[in-house]
């Protein structure tokens, strides 16, 4: 069994965002779930409302889905990106 991380992502004082190597690769993901933030954030790139996230994931609370999506606007703000023109 793999180490396992929680994120400093929290609200409310729970630590929503977890990775375990021998869950889902590591990949990020809610804790309790076999959710990915990526996963998460595909299905709103697709015009899935919160509600309808929700709805359809009972096992992913408000608080889960908001935490991924902070989850996800930190990492990016933490990264480096280079501009490449074409």
């Amino acid at each position: 069994m793999g180490l396992c991380y929680d994120w400093t992502v929290t609200v409310k004082e729970k630590h929503w965002i977890v990775s375990d190597p021998d869950t889902l690769m590591g990949k990020p993901r809610v804790r309790g779930t076999r959710l990915t933030v990526s996963f998460l954030l595909r299905l709103m790139a697709e015009g899935w409302s919160e509600q309808e996230i929700l709805k359809n994931y009972p096992q992913l609370s408000q608080e889960g889905l908001r935490a991924a999506l902070q989850f996800a606007s930190e990492a990016l703000d933490e990264e480096g990106f280079l501009a490449v023109s074409s």
